[in-house]
């Protein structure tokens, strides 16, 4: 009986490409799925689709963004030929909007924002992986490498617009709450006096 002879995507020349293309897979099955869920959800339901977003997509968006993490891994261990910190600043911002803003603030998920937000985070997404999925193969498409090189400039704009929209609506809604809280409580002394 001779030497087992492994197949050709699992030898040590190949294992980097095979685990690459097979993370960008997935996260491109994650973040298509978010965006052909939120796009069927609005041609069925129109406006009222949009409050309920994060109901909808909301735990699949954070397991995507719970995965992106890797990526700075894949960076410091140089499976990744990356810029490490554009990479860590942009992961860091998603997850602090994600998982310290929308998911602790059931109020503020009803928001259109968060809709808008995750339509621009997952546009962004979709085209970089489905890129970098090509790129492992070797293979190149000259559309999706100038989307890839370009679409980021307008989006990231957009986002940082949506975000801060965001942030408005959350400062107000705590300001508002914080005030009728006040008012409540004075009105509740003043009956009780």
């Amino acid at each position: 009986m001779g030497p087992s002879v492994l197949p050709a995507w699992l030898q040590p020349r190949y294992r980097k490409s095979a685990y690459l293309f097979i993370y960008y897979l997935i996260q491109f099955c994650g973040h298509s799925w978010i965006l052909t869920n939120m796009t069927v959800r609005f041609f069925s339901f129109g406006k009222d689709s949009m409050v309920d977003t994060f109901y909808a997509i909301g735990l699949v968006m954070r397991i995507c963004q719970s995965i992106s993490v890797l990526e700075l891994l894949h960076i410091y261990v140089g499976i990744e030929s990356d810029h490490l910190l554009p990479r860590f600043l942009q992961l860091t911002e998603r997850i602090i909007v994600l998982f310290g803003v929308i998911t602790s603030q059931e109020e503020i998920q009803e928001k259109y924002v968060v809709c808008v937000l995750f339509i621009f985070w997952n546009l962004l997404d979709m085209v970089r992986y489905t890129y970098s999925m090509l790129s492992v193969i070797g293979t190149s498409y000259a559309v999706l490498t100038w989307l890839s090189q370009t679409l980021w400039m307008p989006i990231y704009p957009l986002c940082v617009l949506a975000e801060g929209m965001y942030f408005t609506y959350n400062h107000l809604y705590s300001e508002r709450r914080d005030i009728l809280r006040v008012f409540s409580i004075k009105k509740k002394i003043r009956y009780t006096a």
